[in-house]
């Protein structure tokens, strides 16, 4: 964020310095103890504009643009020659499933044995890969999840994010989900204000109705986030922090996570330290997983509302 970005009651002063908060005290760091999980964003390109994404995606949007099956290809391989050990490679967009490779990428982490996740909102890109979504399910089971992005239990507030008209498609992809025996899970928002309980007694009654096999009880299959609001004032997270909150690093998404982006006009991808900054230089590790095992200073509004404070974490 920067001074000219933030609003009037903002203080300025902080998320400056990468080791140093604005009251002298030292900077929260993450280091990353291993690669559980890689992730892709295939594009910035979304079929959807929602009122609130923090990637800004939008069916004009192309500032990170598609992957090639090539390029993921190339990271795959440096997993399996460093023994890196990584256990989840996970897809998320923009829309992944309008990138025109998509599959071509899905079948050769499936291939390689590793297990994936693929975030979508389950409409009309997700729907024309039907054949071949089946035909890897077929072949790789429990292996591929798909998490499809639902903001709200009620149709109206989904809408309100989503746009008029998204209710209906994503229902029918949920759906088509479930009856087909995908691995399922959602996700939804704070945005609202709910308690969590009430939201996770909307979405059981939601899935009851529609027949759709996820535990709404379940953190795991559905997941719930946080809200990152860049008008709201949040505190740097300093080393003392971990002792008053009672939380490790090592339970922060960049303690076992990154993220790989391929920025418009760029020659190569790159490797970020997070999925929740993809525009930020600063979070930027390098052009190799080899390059990316250095410390990552907690030095974004991002840091402490959605990983720190907010407990959360895209894998989860």
């Amino acid at each position: 964020m920067t001074q000219t970005q933030a609003p009037p009651h903002l203080d300025l002063r902080k998320f400056q310095d990468s080791d140093v908060t604005a009251d002298g005290e030292e900077r929260a760091s993450v280091a990353l103890t291993r690669l559980e999980t890689l992730w892709f964003n295939t594009g910035t390109l979304c079929n959807l504009e929602c009122a609130n994404c923090y990637i800004e995606s939008s069916p004009r949007n192309d500032r990170l643009v598609y992957l090639t099956a090539a390029e993921v290809a190339a990271y795959l391989d440096e997993i399996e020659r460093d023994q890196l050990g990584t256990h989840e490679i996970g897809f998320t967009g923009g829309e992944p499933f309008m990138n025109p490779e998509m599959l071509d990428m899905l079948e050769d982490v499936l291939e390689r044995d590793f297990e994936s996740l693929v975030l979508t909102n389950a409409m009309r890109p997700m729907m024309k890969c039907a054949d071949g979504l089946l035909r890897l399910r077929e072949a790789h089971g429990d292996r591929l999840t798909i998490r499809v992005s639902i903001d709200h239990y009620d149709p109206a507030l989904h809408e309100m994010e989503r746009g008029e008209r998204s209710w209906a498609p994503m229902i029918e992809g949920l759906r088509w989900l479930s009856d087909c025996g995908f691995r399922l899970t959602a996700a939804g928002r704070t945005l609202w204000g709910d308690e969590e309980s009430e939201l996770r007694a909307g979405f059981a009654r939601l899935f009851a109705d529609l027949g759709v096999c996820i535990d709404a009880d379940d953190p795991s299959q559905l997941v719930i986030f946080p809200e990152m609001n860049p008008s709201v004032d949040v505190p740097e997270i300093t080393t003392g922090c971990w002792d008053i909150l009672g939380q490790s690093p090592a339970d922060i998404m960049c303690a076992s996570s990154r993220m790989v982006v391929k920025r418009k006009g760029a020659d190569s991808p790159v490797v970020l330290s997070c999925t929740l900054l993809p525009y930020d230089a600063a979070f930027e590790m390098g052009r190799t997983l080899a390059e990316t095992w250095g410390p990552v200073k907690l030095n974004h509004p991002h840091c402490a509302q959605f990983c720190v404070l907010g407990g959360a974490s895209c894998s989860a």
